[in-house]
């Protein structure tokens, strides 16, 4: 009897839907988090979100690297699974000066709103800094720094296991990560 013969996924395919992926997931957070009620009533528990939301962002890497080695397509899930963790991690920041400034008014150099949060974070994060929004308090700056050395972190460290695990799903799948970049021929 004659095995069926199955089509490879192509590779096109395959990166479109890891991009619309990663596209829905960032809004459905960022959507969840303009949604959400954070009213900022108490220090204890928002410190314990913020807690709980860092623990959600390695808990959520984790997983993700777990399923980057089994995935077909490891480089492809890898980057998405960086947008995911990404965009977690910066909201997540967002929403922490959010209700450090609602807590404690006068913690940034003007009232923040969502979007101001979300914008003094990825000016933070990129490392631009306008000015124009800027830490005052104690609390404030300590969050800042925390902010920008997990920023580093997630660069750096997460890249690093990000592409360790695409080298163990290509291994897994009996393929160097150099096959998809042969040598150029010198003529």
């Amino acid at each position: 009897m004659d095995e069926p013969v199955t089509q490879p996924r192509r590779p096109r395919r395959a990166a479109v839907s890891a991009l619309v992926r990663a596209v829905l997931v960032a809004a459905g957070l960022v959507t969840v988090y303009y949604v959400m009620p954070l009213d900022g009533r108490g220090t204890t528990r928002d410190s314990l979100l913020l807690a709980c939301g860092l623990l959600l962002v390695v808990v959520v890497f984790w997983w993700q690297v777990r399923a980057i080695v089994s995935s077909p397509h490891p480089r492809l899930k890898a980057i998405e699974t960086l947008a995911v963790t990404l965009a977690l991690f910066l909201l997540l920041f967002a929403g922490t000066y959010f209700l450090v400034e609602r807590t404690t008014p006068g913690s940034f150099s003007e009232p923040l709103t969502k979007t101001d949060s979300l914008y003094f974070t990825l000016t933070t994060f990129t490392t631009v800094g306008y000015g124009d929004i800027t830490a005052r308090s104690q609390t404030g700056r300590v969050l800042t720094m925390i902010q920008m050395v997990g920023g580093l972190m997630l660069v750096g460290v997460a890249a690093r296991i990000l592409a360790g695990a695409v080298e163990a799903g290509l291994r897994r799948q009996g393929r160097k990560p150099s096959d998809d970049f042969p040598a150029r021929r010198k003529d």
